[in-house]
């Protein structure tokens, strides 16, 4: 899933200048008009457990974010639209009245907060979050495509030790197509 930017194109110094339309259409570069979130960061959260977003993915964060708890033990960040799609992936086709989408829903919307960068580009992560992912000082900021991930770094350590194993059961169990 990618984070629609624009149906225009926009130029700007990501985190630096404010985005500015150049009028030109994203049609002919249709990859410019996603934003796939890539990489990890190792920062530190301040007294105010303010987490400072990489430079290079703030101008996606420019109309806010969605801080989330997430299924893994880490707080997901998504644009507001990413957000919006993720949720609607699953929730769109499931019963509008049964216990497992009130309880999809609950977990997803109720564990979710807006928030918006300061002008260091940094975001405050509340207490629920904090507590759900574990999160102390330390921490690991891992691009996952659509959406940033934040862990604490003990414990993305632990996830990394485990993770090429399970990675390649994985792809081993998906075959070969034919």
């Amino acid at each position: 899933m990618w984070a629609r930017t624009s149906s225009r194109k926009q130029t700007g110094v990501a985190g630096l200048l404010p985005l500015r339309d150049s009028g030109q259409s994203d049609k002919a570069f249709p990859w410019l008009e996603h934003v796939a979130f890539r990489g990890h960061f190792e920062y530190s959260l301040d007294a105010k457990n303010r987490l400072t977003i990489p430079a290079k993915f703030r101008a996606s964060f420019s109309d806010g974010l969605v801080l989330a708890k997430w299924l893994d033990p880490c707080v997901a960040v998504f644009t507001p639209d990413g957000f919006d799609r993720f949720n609607d992936s699953f929730i769109h086709d499931m019963h509008p009245l049964s216990s497992e989408r009130r309880r999809l829903s609950r977990f997803f919307s109720g564990g979710a907060f807006d928030g918006e960068l300061d002008s260091a580009g940094r975001v405050t992560l509340g207490a629920p979050l904090l507590e759900h992912g574990g999160i102390t000082k330390d921490v690991v900021v891992v691009g996952n495509v659509d959406h940033l991930e934040v862990w604490d770094r003990g414990r993305y350590a632990a996830d990394q030790n485990d993770l090429p194993d399970q990675v390649a059961r994985i792809a081993e169990s998906l075959g070969h197509p034919s």
